[in-house]
């Protein structure tokens, strides 16, 4: 899924975390990997529903499944997570402003630092 620009795209990573019954799956699959029916009885809800939030979360690429025998096996997609964490680490940093693009590295840095070579040719 390719969403257009960054807030965009943050708001979405958000919007899935945003449902408790997907926080709590999160939390079941934490270092294990668990079947649809695993997932619906802890949970105590259909396994109709957690196909559902398990769909959602397949498609932002958050878990991963995994064919064992009849069954699939979903489990965290730990790569995914790392970059999350990472975008909302920058989106709460408060030292991470207007001047800094996707990485994190300063875009107007050139333009400050010209500013500042005008302003002291101007003494």
């Amino acid at each position: 899924m390719v969403i257009p620009n960054e807030p965009d795209r943050l708001a979405r990573l958000l919007n899935v975390l945003s449902v408790s019954t997907r926080v709590r799956i999160v939390q079941l699959l934490k270092g294990r990997a668990l079947c649809v029916s695993a997932l619906a009885a802890r949970l105590d809800i259909t396994q109709g529903a957690v196909s559902q939030h398990l769909r959602i979360m397949r498609d932002l690429e958050l878990v991963i499944d995994e064919r064992r025998g009849y069954h699939v096996h979903y489990r965290l997609n730990e790569d995914t997570l790392a970059a999350w964490r990472k975008e909302i680490d920058r989106l709460l940093d408060p030292t991470v402003g207007a001047c800094t693009d996707a990485k994190g590295r300063r875009r107007c840095a050139a333009a400050m630092a010209r500013n500042r070579v005008a302003r002291s040719r101007k003494t």
